[in-house]
């Protein structure tokens, strides 16, 4: 599983010109959901994007969390983040999990960030064509793989 993780001081998600997710100051998640990805996957990832402190403090330094902030989160599923490139130009999505797996684990990733987090989750839709609008506050960008803990 991994998670682009963007702090931002707003963003939203438009499905047909409607908007289905919207926040202010936090996070714009994009997550992607391998194969081989478990609910272990889920709870570590969640955990790690609650805890991550990169809001700026009194001091200008990132010292500071979500919940230090009173920040939100955006969490849009995204497939194609487990493209593989390593053969030719064209992306093979084999890696992906099929909808089966991904929404039950998607949905999981939802329920753990709204507990730790303590408020409710803005997403998008599992599957659909949307369009993704976010002010990149920075820009601060973090990539989290849950199979390379480093």
């Amino acid at each position: 599983m991994n998670a682009v993780i963007q702090r931002v001081t707003s963003a939203k998600v438009e499905i047909g010109n409607v908007i289905k997710g919207q926040i202010q100051s936090g996070f714009m998640i994009l997550l992607g959901v391998a194969q081989n990805d478990n609910d272990s996957d889920v709870k570590w990832l969640a955990k790690k994007i609650v805890g991550m402190r990169i809001f700026s403090d009194e001091e200008g330094k990132m010292n500071k969390a979500l919940g230090d902030i009173d920040g939100n989160i955006l969490l849009i599923s995204q497939f194609t983040l487990q493209a593989s490139t390593k053969k030719g130009n064209r992306p093979s999505y084999l890696n992906a999990a099929a909808p089966d797996k991904a929404v039950p684990l998607y949905e999981n990733m939802i329920n753990e960030l709204q507990e730790l987090l303590g408020k409710k989750i803005e997403t998008g839709e599992f599957g659909a064509d949307m369009q993704v609008s976010l002010l990149n506050d920075g820009p601060v960008t973090i990539i989290i793989d849950t199979k390379d803990k480093k």
